[in-house]
């Protein structure tokens, strides 16, 4: 099964940059309930794989692909049962929902105060439509007011500010989000800093980066992918403090806050990036891995340390004659190997994905609770 799964994996052109994709469609996968293992022989130690991962990154003219690292691995030669839970985001983001339509429902009738986020939608892009679409569904399902302002791509970034400025004066609104990417002759930095602090429910304001990056200081909001990441980890039991961690991607959406959040857990963090010159090396001493860069398949079996727990937080469209769309969605890792590896994973799609909506309206509810003083 493992020659397999690299055959699988080895089919797909991968370069390391530190910019994500994502596709907004999802396939077919199959899902273990949370707490369901899969049970799998090892009959040779991952790190026993073959060299095939180390083709995975394009190094620097000026750097040397790393060499194999010198690993003692005792009784290699013996077979290895590894059992690998399958951390179903779905499941998890479902009870989370639950938990905010309770919070919501007594909010309302306590205060007669209801949440209310903001979304402002920039251009006709189907993939952002998609976004805003799954994200009025899911406040709809659990009673949050959802509120939305669909401008044309020629819109000017004046008109933008002028909506954002009337959300920042709403009472009734509690979150406004500003769907990414804006068009290319709009600066991107300053229409996100025009959202007040108070309702950046996103989590990007600087200040509450700033908050998030100090000890003894806490941000209003935590950007919502890496809250996720960490939220998967507690609601299966994974212990953070005193691991060892790697990021895998150093963006301002989620590498850079995942690796924050986990250094707040007292795990001991590295990150790495596009001009790290030892990946696979560093990442097999990891206990715990988030990678988020963007690159099918990209960590392979042999980068992983057995009984590592994965969160793979990219989502990446790759050609499938065999689907009906022509393309499938995989992660960052190659899941097939890491399932023969890995004490717990999340599958692409079905992993991280639906957390990420679930933060969003976790911290639409605190910000609304905020505002009212309501415990």
């Amino acid at each position: 099964m493992a020659s397999a799964a690299a055959s699988s994996c080895s089919s797909i052109s991968m370069m390391f940059l530190t910019h994500s994709s994502a596709a907004t469609s999802s396939t077919a996968h199959r899902l273990l309930p949370p707490g369901c293992l899969r049970r799998r022989r090892l009959h040779c130690h991952p790190l026993q794989m073959g060299p095939a991962s180390l083709r995975c990154l394009t190094f620097p003219s000026s750097a040397a692909a790393p060499s194999p690292p010198h690993v003692v691995v005792p009784h290699a030669s013996l077979s290895t049962e590894v059992n690998t839970k399958v951390i179903d985001g779905k499941a998890v983001a479902k009870q989370i929902r639950d938990e905010i339509t309770a919070e919501v429902s007594r909010m309302k009738e306590a205060i007669g105060v209801i949440p209310g986020l903001a979304v402002i939608l920039v251009g006709d892009r189907k993939d952002s439509a998609t976004y805003v679409r799954n994200k009025k569904k899911a406040c709809e399902s659990v009673g949050i007011n959802s509120l939305e302002v669909h401008l044309p791509a020629d819109s000017t970034e004046e008109e933008v500010l002028k909506h954002i400025s009337g959300y920042n004066d709403d009472p009734s609104v509690h979150g406004i989000l500003v769907q990414l990417p804006l068009p290319s002759h709009m600066n991107e930095q300053h229409v996100l800093n025009a959202v007040r602090i108070e309702k950046d429910v996103d989590g990007f304001n600087p200040l509450n980066i700033g908050r998030l990056a100090m000890r003894g200081r806490e941000p209003l909001f935590v950007p919502c992918t890496p809250k996720g990441c960490i939220e998967l980890l507690h609601r299966h039991g994974v212990s953070i403090k005193g691991k060892r961690a790697v990021v895998i991607g150093r963006s301002n959406i989620v590498g850079m806050p995942a690796a924050l959040l986990l250094q707040r857990e007292d795990a001991t963090v590295t990150v790495i990036h596009s001009r790290t010159s030892n990946p696979e090396e560093i990442t097999r001493l990891a206990d715990i891995i988030i990678s988020a860069v963007g690159q099918p398949n990209m960590v392979r079996g042999s980068w992983i340390k057995p009984g590592a727990v994965i969160i793979d937080v990219g989502i990446n469209p790759v050609e499938d004659t065999n689907s009906p769309r022509g393309y499938r969605l995989v992660g960052d890792v190659c899941y097939e190997e890491a399932i023969e590896v890995a004490s717990a994973v999340t599958p692409v799609p079905g992993g991280v994905g639906p957390m990420t909506i679930a933060m969003l309206l976790q911290n639409t509810l605190i910000s609304a609770k905020r505002m009212h003083n309501f415990e």
